[in-house]
């Protein structure tokens, strides 16, 4: 009996989970990607190298296959291809109009201003905005191509100065070469996936997003299911399933961003006709709940009516990235995780150049939890995400760069206050108050004390033994950088990836070099990655050898 073929565009991580649903389900996979070397390229029973852009050279490759029951994505771009092939072909899904509608975003608010969906006010652009542009709503405002995913080129803007240079970093990533300028709305956020058919649309996933880093806006994590009271819960729903309609999916899957702004009304940010991707589908849904989205997803672009979609236990999946300061990664070390998690996923490995991120696809890895209840798995998710350490190879211009702009651009928070009032892009891992700094503007950069008028080159002699100047206003204050690690942590892993005892000493005469000023400016704008870029830097061998006080 032949089998049942489905078509699925991608080959990436996210798809992972549709190939191996699909073909549990009995059916072959056909799985297209641009990228030949794509993670999931092997899961495949057939692979085609294409161009995912490319509908009519996808088409063509429907029409040879003699059993093509169904096309789907998962968490790409490219939902307008799967609607393109599908209305040629007569398969199930949404009409090409609607796959466009869900994914240029000025198609996608005139339909929910036509519809009446509470959404932002916008205004699309076809050329770079003036020294005169006026807007038609005030700022903030936030700036972003209008056919892109990933928050790429994604920007909030405050001011006119500002709004040119959003434009640009936008364009770059529009391939109709136009952007959207929306209204700024302030609130929390929620990503929902949904599984419609037949017109009838059943949630499948509700989480709260973590956004950080403006004026980017990176989604640091996820957490599934929501703590949002009922009613409001009630609400977002509701309006994101009046977006569903108002664009026309009547058959397929629907994600959506929904913001609950802070006059208690939800709006919707964006829609599109495809389940998300960020793992919610494919991992913390099926985790929390025990249903699979992408399974349903596969039964609808098949022609068949979804199934289980009923959850059948509530526990707390919780997913969160971690990143990067500029350079190129010298090593990873993954320390011990929390027995609650699930997965660890890289997005770089050694010999990649990383930098900050200013989207959703250029952080450096992710890590998921499951626990019965949502303390037990953020805790384990954060944790993991702390434990994952990316050390930066030494020397290097892009790393010296990000250091050294910490110290000349940096906003300081008032004496009573630990955030300042308009935080530089990228951010200083610790936010201090300026105690802090001033202080440390009186701390020599290093002491040198080398016996035998040694010299760090002579390293085949014996070891070298490194101290680090006492800072106790920094040390003993509390503080933790953005992903939750305290200082005691961070020099912990500093330690760690160095080889290097680096205690704290007040007498030069025990080391043969104490680390200063430069080590704890590093410290304080690259965290953890800036100071044991500094320790790298200096050329000392690794030793096992204490000094001083810990």
């Amino acid at each position: 009996m032949t089998k049942r073929q489905i078509i699925i565009l991608g080959a990436g991580v996210m798809q992972g989970p549709a190939i191996r649903i699909a073909k549990d389900m009995g059916l072959e996979t056909v799985v297209l990607d641009a990228d030949k070397d794509a993670p999931c390229t092997p899961l495949a029973d057939r692979f085609e190298n294409i161009d995912l852009k490319d509908k009519h050279r996808v088409l063509s490759v429907a029409e040879t296959l003699s059993a093509l029951a169904g096309i789907m994505t998962a968490g790409t771009d490219f939902s307008t291809t799967v609607a393109f092939v599908a209305e040629k072909l007569g398969l199930p899904g949404v009409s090409y109009e609607t796959a466009l509608n869900a994914s240029d975003k000025g198609r996608m608010r005139e339909c929910f201003r036509r519809a009446g969906v509470p959404s932002p006010r916008f205004t699309v652009l076809e050329t770079m905005p003036n020294a005169d542009f006026n807007l038609p709503f005030p700022f903030p405002v936030v700036v972003k191509p209008v056919d892109n995913m990933g928050a790429r080129g994604c920007r909030k803007v405050d001011n006119p100065t500002e709004l040119r240079s959003a434009a640009v970093d936008a364009l770059r990533f529009s391939g109709s070469g136009r952007i959207i300028v929306e209204e700024f709305i302030g609130g929390p956020e929620f990503s929902i996936d949904a599984i419609v058919y037949q017109g009838e649309i059943t949630i499948t996933g509700f989480a709260d997003r973590h956004i950080f880093f403006p004026p980017y806006f990176i989604e640091m994590g996820h957490t599934m299911p929501t703590n949002i009271d009922e009613k409001d819960r009630a609400e977002v729903v509701d309006i994101f399933k009046q977006g569903v309609r108002a664009l026309g999916i009547r058959d397929g899957a629907a994600k959506g961003d929904v913001k609950l702004a802070r006059k208690g009304r939800a709006m919707v940010g964006e829609i599109a006709a495809r389940l998300s991707g960020g793992y919610m589908s494919g991992w913390t849904y099926p985790y929390s709940s025990g249903v699979e989205p992408i399974r349903a997803a596969i039964q609808v672009a098949i022609g068949e009516k979804p199934l289980h979609l009923t959850p059948v236990r509530q526990w707390t999946s919780a997913e969160r990235a971690f990143i990067s300061i500029p350079g190129k990664v010298f090593s990873i070390v993954k320390k011990e995780l929390p027995p609650q998690v699930k997965d660890v996923f890289f997005r770089v490995k050694e010999g990649d150049r990383v930098k900050f991120p200013e989207n959703n696809v250029s952080k450096a890895g992710n890590v998921i939890a499951l626990a019965p209840n949502r303390e037990e798995a953020v805790n384990a998710a954060e944790t993991a995400a702390r434990n994952m350490l990316i050390r930066l190879s030494a020397p290097d211009v892009e790393t010296e760069a990000f250091l050294s702009t910490g110290e000349q651009n940096r906003n300081f928070a008032d004496e009573f206050s630990n955030t300042p009032s308009t935080p530089q892009f990228p951010p200083d891992a610790f936010t201090v108050p300026p105690r802090i700094p001033r202080s440390l503007e009186k701390m020599p950069e290093s002491l040198e004390y080398f016996r035998e008028s040694r010299t760090l080159s002579s390293a085949n002699v014996e070891p070298f033994f490194v101290g680090i100047m006492p800072f106790p206003e920094f040390t003993e204050s509390g503080l933790m950088d953005y992903a939750g690690r305290t200082v005691a942590e961070s020099l912990d892993a500093v330690r760690l990836l160095t080889g290097q005892a680096l205690s704290i000493t007040d007498d030069a005469s025990t080391a043969d070099i104490v680390l200063g000023r430069a080590f704890w400016q590093a410290f304080i704008r690259g965290g953890y990655q800036g100071a044991a870029y500094v320790v790298d830097k200096l050329g000392i061998p690794i030793r096992n050898h204490s000094i001083g006080k810990s």
